[in-house]
């Protein structure tokens, strides 16, 4: 049996029947506008799609600050992002009561928000709280100051999808995984998340969880991230490289996550392990500091940080893993909990040092990333240098 959304039930907000879409397509124009920006594009797509249940929409202020001081809902559910949408420029006639239409930034209509709560947030808190830090370089404090100091929160209806131009046939929302996975009869299914190109370790990673679960559902994020984070279509033709020859493709799913990155770290590694309960995975690789940016977080908070939970009340079974490299003199990979060689013997390349080699033409080694995917990494830095110089 395939294991149960996180509250208990996928939560669908996607208007299907004809007229319904028609009268919302007719009755938006009267209404309050709001447009999303990228992350609250990627938010309304993962709420319309179950991907965020049992949230039905934008939070509301109990919501807030319940996730806020406790990284749970208001219900006592764990909860550790909040999911919130500021109306842009002061809108003041979206109030409390009201019915807001939902526009992408290129202006196409997309749904509706039942305006239940109207609040101003405090962003130094919010940062404080969710990120841990006020530091203005941190991306997660950037977003916040680029926003607006008001939440409105309420259920949404979407009368459309945000349209979405590339590798669609990889785009499966929950309903569509779990599906996949009963059918299957995959009971036992590992979710990994990256935001990053996959390297050896991502590998090893993967496989170890292979060994322990039926299946393997590799969901790279593909929502908003920060500037100088490689995009998404070089990162799923890495995946895509790398699945020809080098993964059993009888256990393994290649799919698209549409959620936006919040850089929160520990915070976020509980809320990417709630959110693949509702896409049907029972398990969630949790690796070398998770959803993290700079030094801002431990090496190992964002394992910690499930101790504060009960193992019952999260549903999904975290898969440790401490920093995995290759061993010259093991010969293969490995990690500090099972090589005994110093650092001298490992291959670990940062992501500063991988930009710089093919910055100047030269493969990655393979002992740090297959030669397939460092052919894919060299092309697209060639490209953006042949870009920028024009």
């Amino acid at each position: 049996m395939v294991i149960k959304p996180h509250g208990g039930r996928l939560v669908n907000t996607i208007v299907s029947d004809k007229d319904s879409i028609e009268k919302l397509d007719a009755d938006s124009s009267g209404m309050p506008r709001i447009t999303l920006n990228a992350r609250e594009l990627c938010d309304l797509e993962m709420i319309a799609t179950g991907g965020m249940s049992p949230l039905d929409g934008f939070m509301t202020r109990e919501d807030y600050d319940c996730v806020l001081a406790g990284m749970r809902l208001k219900t006592g559910l764990p909860w550790s992002l909040p999911v919130v949408l500021s109306p842009k420029n002061g809108d003041d006639d979206v109030k409390e009561g009201s019915t807001a239409a939902l526009y992408d930034p290129d202006g196409r209509f997309l749904g509706v928000l039942a305006v239940k709560d109207r609040f101003k947030m405090d962003k130094q808190k919010e940062a404080e709280q969710v990120l841990r830090t006020t530091d203005d370089a941190h991306p997660g404090v950037k977003y916040l100051q680029s926003i607006g100091d008001t939440y409105v929160g309420g259920p949404i209806q979407d009368a459309h999808r945000p349209v979405h131009y590339e590798f669609n046939q990889y785009r499966l929302d929950p309903k569509e995984t779990r599906v996949l996975f009963k059918n299957k009869k995959w009971e036992r299914v590992a979710a990994f998340q990256t935001r990053n190109p996959i390297h050896r370790a991502h590998e090893y990673l993967q496989k170890c969880a292979l060994e322990m679960v039926d299946a393997l559902l590799i969901h790279p994020l593909m929502g908003e991230t920060k500037e100088g984070d490689t995009s998404g279509e070089v990162r799923l033709q890495c995946y895509l490289a790398l699945l020809e020859g080098y993964y059993p493709t009888d256990r393994v799913v290649l799919s698209i996550f549409p959620a936006a990155m919040r850089y929160a770290g520990p915070r976020e590694a509980i809320f990417h392990a709630l959110v693949r309960k509702n896409y049907g995975c029972s398990h969630f690789i949790v690796g070398r500091d998770h959803a993290g940016v700079g030094s801002y977080y431990g090496t190992y908070d964002a394992q910690k940080i499930f101790d504060e939970f009960e193992a019952e009340e999260l549903g999904v079974t975290p898969i440790f893993f401490d920093h995995a490299f290759f061993c010259k003199v093991c010969g293969n990979m490995a990690s500090t909990k099972t090589c005994p060689h110093g650092k001298e013997d490992r291959v670990f390349l940062s992501g500063t040092k991988v930009r710089e080699m093919l910055a100047r033409g030269e493969m990655p080694p393979t002992e740090f990333t297959r030669p397939e995917v460092a052919r894919i990494l060299l092309e697209d830095a060639q490209r953006q240098a042949r870009e920028g110089a024009e």
